[in-house]
């Protein structure tokens, strides 16, 4: 799955991407960028 990485200004495909709730109750994907290993978030889709 893709998502935008802050740190390198880019869209990347995660890295170990996992399924999470946020504290609303919405989906979300939480991974990795493989480049810079910065924390990565995709919201709404999981």
């Amino acid at each position: 799955m893709e998502a935008y990485c802050l740190k390198c200004r880019t869209k990347r495909e995660m890295k170990d991407p996992q399924k999470v709730t946020m504290k609303n109750g919405k989906p979300a994907t939480k991974g990795s960028c493989p480049t810079c290993g910065t924390q990565m978030y995709r919201i709404g889709k999981s």
